[in-house]
Order: structure tokens, then C-alpha cells, then sequence
């Protein structure tokens, strides 16, 4: 089996140097280019199965890049690098379905463990529905009242008034996710259209913060 490849899109030479000398000793493939159009153009002669954006490029901006490679390339698993996050742009990176936000510089063991999350998404074990995302339909129900006890203890832990403005998108995102819960009583199918993301994607978001 071939190495994954690993597309790098940040305009910062020096980092992008870094993560393309880092990633590559993670054992992956790696092309790095400085913006959105420049990669959307080694896409059509380089295949890639994962994609590290930034999300401030000049020209083309991260976000609209990850909606690009949604609707071109929706095979491609995608992490998000950003230096800190607004409301808006977690909502937006939720519906198309990023694997991970990263704040930049990150730490190499972030970096590795969002890699091996986007590997893991690549490749998701057919034999357990759970771990792809949405639980076998006879088991939602059941599970429902059970979900619904442990979501207090995760609210406790979210600051009252939300997220400062300076907090990272993740932080922003988790936060949403978890207060849209809250209204809906714990009800992940209602929340997943509240949110305006699919139902999968909620169960995946929900693995993440061990709930």
C-alpha cells in the first residue's frame, strides 16, 4: 500500500518547510503549495488523499478552498489551520465536514493525531457502523436517555457566555455543538438539522469530545 498523500496549503514558507519536513517523517506523502489556486491546479495532476489548509490564504480564502474540495473532490479528507475562530466559520467548516481544526503553530502531536484521524476516515471499518459515524438504527433509540445524562457534566464545562473572541475555532465549534444539544434536549437527530449538518457528522463530532 502506497504512502496517504498530504497536500500542505499555507503561504508561510517557513512554516509550510516545517510541516512538509514534519508530515513526511509522519510517514506520508507530501506536496506543499503557498494558496488555494495553486492547489486546486497540482489536484488535477496530483491526486491527494488529505489536505492541511489554512484558512487565511491570500487570494482564495481556506473556507471557500474546503468548499471547493467538497464539491470536486469529496473524497479528499480535509484539517483546518487557523490561528483563532469565529461562530460563523465553525458553523460553516461543520457542514462541510472538516476532520479536524488545528491552531497554528501546531503542535507535531496534534498534527499526527488529526493525520491518523483523517487515515482512519479514509478507511472506516465496515463491520461497525458506530465507529463510521452513525450508530445501527435499532441502537439510537436505546441509546438516546443514556446520551441525554451525560451531556450535563459536558455543559458544566463550557463557559457561560460561550467562547471569548479569541478562542480557537474548535473551541468555538464544540461549544455550538454542545448548546444546540442543550435546546434540543439531548435530541442528536434535531440538532443535526439545527446545525445543518448531517446526522454522521454530529455522531463524529460527538466521538471527539468522548461523549
Amino acid at each position: 500500500m502506497n504512502d496517504p498523500r498530504v497536500l500542505l496549503v499555507d503561504d508561510e514558507p517557513r512554516l509550510r518547510d516545517a510541516m512538509t519536513r514534519a508530515v513526511r517523517g509522519m510517514g506520508f506523502a507530501v506536496f506543499a503549495v503557498p494558496s488555494s489556486e495553486a492547489a486546486l491546479a497540482l489536484l488535477e495532476t496530483q491526486p491527494a488523499d488529505i489536505a492541511v489548509v489554512d484558512l487565511h490564504l491570500p487570494g482564495m480564502g481556506g473556507m471557500d478552498l474546503l468548499a471547493r474540495l467538497r464539491r470536486e473532490h469529496p473524497s479528499l479528507q480535509v484539517i483546518i489551520l487557523t490561528g483563532y475562530g469565529a461562530l460563523e466559520a465553525a458553523q460553516q467548516a461543520m457542514r462541510l465536514d472538516a476532520v479536524d481544526f488545528l491552531t497554528k503553530p501546531c503542535p507535531l502531536g496534534d498534527l499526527e493525531r488529526a493525520l491518523s484521524r483523517a487515515v482512519a476516515r479514509m478507511h472506516p471499518p465496515q463491520t461497525k457502523p458506530r465507529l463510521v459515524g452513525l450508530p445501527p438504527p435499532e441502537e439510537t433509540d436505546g441509546e438516546e436517555e443514556a446520551f441525554q445524562d451525560r451531556l450535563p457534566e459536558a455543559w458544566a464545562g463550557a463557559p457561560g457566555d460561550g467562547p471569548g473572541p479569541d478562542a480557537p475555532l474548535a473551541e468555538v465549534e464544540k461549544f455550538h455543538i454542545l448548546r444546540t444539544l442543550e435546546t434540543c434536549e439531548g435530541n442528536r437527530r434535531d440538532a443535526a438539522d439545527r446545525l445543518g449538518i448531517s446526522l454522521r457528522t454530529l455522531y463524529y463530532r460527538l466521538r471527539e469530545y468522548g461523549l
